[in-house]
């Protein structure tokens, strides 16, 4: 274990995103309006949810947990990385590689275990109709949301000490922007087959089973959708499970190649593209899929614009 006490003593190196120098302020530029983005796009969702009235229903309340789970997945390896590109000074401190693994992997964790949820509530809405205000009561959805969370920190927790458990022998250069448990295994100087296999496991559980649940879930969804006679029912009964459809496959599309897929049929250039992707463009898309496609959002918005502006 010596060289996991001179690690914690010295920090890590992180390699960052490319090998090519010349192109980290390009890097740093689109990251950092990215991350604006972000911040903006979530927030606004998460203040609309709270502040109207007509958006305190299950689907508004999973749908602000979501962006609060986008807006601290991003700040938990965004800053760190904008530090890095901005200057020479590639480093990260013993704690705060810590804080990132721990953090990173339960956020990633929980949001996968939400976007279950969030089918099941559009089933239940859909296939469900008239059942849905009295079994998608409040103390359940509270529940459901619950689960999410410690169940993301509970994978953490194991996933992350497991890791951390590994002897460095002093290798200090991380082949990532971020310490995330693949690239801390590859760092690792004995043997690593059980954490790989564990990993394996886990994220077939939290990516592969999870997206099965939700296709399958959308399958019965879809044949609700069809019998609607309304055409504006199957509009906005549409538009609402497409939203929710194209998260899904951004998250767990980048996710599965990210972790699952063998490192050998991409390069390391790619896996780390893949990580930006999931990290940075996935917590920027969400909210603008959901209220560009969502009139109840944009009417929200409306609204308390219209109300500020009185005020004013």
């Amino acid at each position: 274990m010596e060289g996991t006490n001179d690690s914690s003593l010295e920090g890590f190196i992180l390699l960052g995103i490319s090998d090519h120098p010349q192109l980290e302020i390009i890097f740093f530029i689109v990251i950092l309006f990215s991350y604006l983005l972000t911040l903006f796009g979530n927030s606004t969702i998460i203040l609309l949810s709270c502040l109207d009235a007509r958006l305190h229903t299950p689907m508004y309340f999973f749908l602000s947990n979501l962006s609060s789970l986008d807006l601290t997945f991003t700040t938990s390896s965004v800053p760190q990385m904008l530090i890095n590109l901005w200057g020479p000074d590639k480093t990260i401190s013993y704690g705060g590689c810590v804080i990132q693994l721990y953090v990173f992997l339960w956020l990633g964790a929980t949001e996968c275990i939400l976007l279950v949820v969030m089918a099941f509530d559009r089933y239940v809405a859909i296939c469900r109709p008239l059942h849905y205000t009295t079994f998608m009561n409040p103390w359940l959805c509270w529940l459901l949301a619950a689960i999410a969370w410690l169940g993301g920190l509970g994978n953490s927790v194991i996933q992350s000490t497991f890791t951390l458990q590994l002897p460095l022998c002093g290798h200090r250069r991380v082949d990532n922007f971020l310490c995330e448990v693949p690239a801390m295994i590859k760092l690792a100087c004995g043997d690593t087959s059980l954490n790989e296999a564990v990993l394996n496991g886990v994220c077939t559980f939290f990516t592969a089973v999870a997206l099965s649940i939700i296709l399958i879930s959308y399958c019965y969804i879809a044949q609700a959708v069809l019998k609607i006679r309304s055409v504006e029912g199957r509009r906005k009964a549409f538009n609402t499970c497409l939203s929710h459809l194209m998260v899904v496959l951004f998250f767990y599309g980048s996710a599965i190649y990210g972790y699952l897929l063998p490192a050998k049929t991409s390069s390391q250039d790619q896996g780390k593209f893949i990580s930006l992707f999931y990290s940075v463009v996935t917590p920027m898309v969400n909210p603008l899929i959901y209220t560009l496609r969502n009139k109840e959002v944009k009417g929200a918005l409306r609204r308390l614009l219209g109300k500020r502006k009185e005020l004013g």
